[in-house]
């Protein structure tokens, strides 16, 4: 849906052409955004035509301030697009406040410090993240849509229906590779599952090219255990909320992460977590919804989801646990309002 620069309040650049994670944040956040009363438009490639969108012949209207408003707000979450606000705002002189959005969890280089130092506000995702910027900030978490990732009213009855064997299921979603620790949760699922029949292990998510060959071991070495039938690889689906309905108990084993948004989803459909210490997995798990190790630690990972498997009655309660703790916490809605307070207070202070 295309609309006028004169409109718009608020811009979501988006400088790339692949999905990605801001991608999805951007796809989910703007339509709560026009249903809280912002006017918020996208400008870039690769996003639906469904969302508000500026066409590039819109920049010549940034040199006018919009209907209401002293200024326009651009929202940046990528460097390019933090650049692109400065040249609008310091060198063409149009009426543009400037915030970005940091999800990184690293040490900034010289050039990203210097554009986040241009920034008129700054929104950390996590607090982990927060600690690495050198300028202040204000934590934003990202929140998960409820009604699309939700509990079953069976997870006994969602395993039958997808032809899955056992009484409980475990999962491990997103991208298969070595930096998401897919191999911590396959060596974990050898190691206990012959002790633990009630329960099967899906894998879901995109082995992209360059990681093939790590997902042909990992199933290579699922074959020669003999548990094809009971470590399933699901591929990448299109249907992952179905998935994580027949999940009582969900694992999140990456060795590095930016956010990792996996945790809520399978907690909003009620299943208890056990992940590494990557990302802000520490801030999204709660007591009595899970637990967390050290990343990279395959001990304690499997310690972990053995205790899980061996307490099936706990592992359910914690699922309801989890259930409450990211419905009250974590509904993207809470994130959209958060966000929008932050442009009101920028537009009313003005810098």
């Amino acid at each position: 849906m295309r609309i006028s620069a004169r409109e718009t309040e608020v811009i979501a650049p988006h400088f790339k052409q692949r999905l990605s994670g801001v991608t999805s944040t951007i796809i989910q956040l703007i339509p709560l955004q026009v249903s809280l009363g912002v006017r918020i438009a996208t400008l870039g490639p690769g996003l639906p035509e469904t969302l508000p969108w500026l066409a590039w012949s819109s920049l010549s209207g940034f040199w006018k301030r919009p209907a209401n408003r002293p200024f326009r707000i651009w929202h940046a979450r990528r460097n390019i697009e933090m650049l692109a606000g400065i040249i609008l705002r310091d060198i063409l002189r149009m009426k543009l406040r400037l915030i970005f959005t940091s999800a990184s969890q690293r040490h900034h280089k010289r050039f990203t410090k210097w554009l986040i130092r241009r920034m008129d506000r700054v929104i950390a995702t996590s607090k982990r993240t927060g600690s690495y910027l050198e300028v202040p900030y204000q934590v934003i978490m990202h929140g998960i849509d409820t009604e699309r990732f939700s509990p079953p009213a069976d997870k006994q009855a969602e395993l039958a229906a997808a032809n899955l064997p056992g009484k409980y299921a475990v999962g491990c979603f997103g991208r298969v590779r070595h930096q998401k620790g897919t191999d911590l949760f396959v060596d974990s699922m050898i190691a206990l599952l012959p002790h633990y029949p009630d329960w099967v292990a899906l894998v879901a998510g995109r082995a992209t090219a360059e990681h093939q060959a790590f997902e042909q071991e990992l199933k290579d070495k699922v074959a020669a255990a003999g548990l094809e039938k009971r470590i399933i690889f699901l591929g990448e689906s299109r249907d992952i909320p179905r998935w994580y309905k027949a999940l009582s108990l969900y694992v999140a084993p990456s060795r590095r992460e930016g956010f990792g948004l996996t945790p809520l989803e399978a907690m909003a459909a009620q299943s208890a977590v056990v992940t590494s210490d990557a990302g802000a997995y520490t801030e999204l798990v709660a007591e009595g919804t899970g637990t967390v190790v050290p990343a990279g630690d395959p001990a304690a990972m499997q310690q972990a989801i053995e205790y899980y498997f061996a307490h099936p009655q706990e592992t359910i309660k914690a699922g309801k646990t989890a259930l409450h703790h990211v419905r009250t916490n974590f509904p993207l809605l809470k994130e959209a309002q958060a966000i929008d307070a932050l442009y009101e207070d920028l537009f009313t202070k003005g810098a």
